[in-house]
């Protein structure tokens, strides 16, 4: 098998995808498709249903291929495809659902860094507990960079309701790792 250089090489592979050259498409999927798989899994809980995302998502990358402008970078338009098909599966399957009421939370009076490997684990397992909504609205924001008129126009709800489910992602996601950090002082 021949190894192609994708840094160099990337126009040229897109060039060859577009015209439906096999090698050029895998070589482009392989590449990026950990990466993907990981932005689409941020969203969807279950491994199976984020890898099923993420195939569509390349699916959508190489049919609208020819609309990518060489303006930006490539993983980043494919990057936004999986976002906007991990939202969509989540709307499908009535999972998305971003919630107006109150909040009993606190912040965390003393912030901590989290460096372990088990500690990062710990904070991707809370990520992954929030309510749909406020993970949703969370990651585009802190994680996808989105700003919050375009996770609203994105997900078909106010900029306010962004706003507030960002706001309560970040209360409850504190509350759980303050008690967490208790819990881990009470152990020592």
């Amino acid at each position: 098998m021949k190894v192609i250089q994708l840094h160099t090489n990337q126009k040229r592979l897109i060039k060859k995808a577009l015209k439906k050259n096999k090698a050029a498409q895998e070589a482009l999927y392989n590449h990026y498709s950990p990466l993907m798989l990981s932005v689409c899994r941020m969203y969807i809980k279950d491994l199976h249903f984020a890898e099923d995302v993420m195939l569509k998502g390349f699916y959508k990358v190489f049919t609208h291929l020819k609309n990518f402008k060489h303006e930006g970078s490539f993983e980043g338009w494919i990057r936004k495809i999986m976002v906007r098909e991990a939202i969509s599966f989540l709307r499908v399957h009535k999972k998305l659902y971003c919630s107006e009421e109150l909040l009993a939370v606190h912040s965390i009076e003393n912030s901590e860094q989290f460096q372990t490997e088990s500690e990062v684990d710990y904070i991707q397992k809370e990520i992954d507990n929030l309510p749909e909504g406020y993970k949703l609205v969370f990651m585009m924001y802190a994680v996808e960079g989105y700003k919050h008129k375009e996770i609203a126009e994105l997900l078909k709800i106010s900029e306010g309701t962004s706003k507030s489910q960002l706001s309560k992602a970040r209360k409850l996601l504190q509350e759980r790792l303050k008690t967490q950090i208790k819990e881990g002082n009470a152990d020592e």
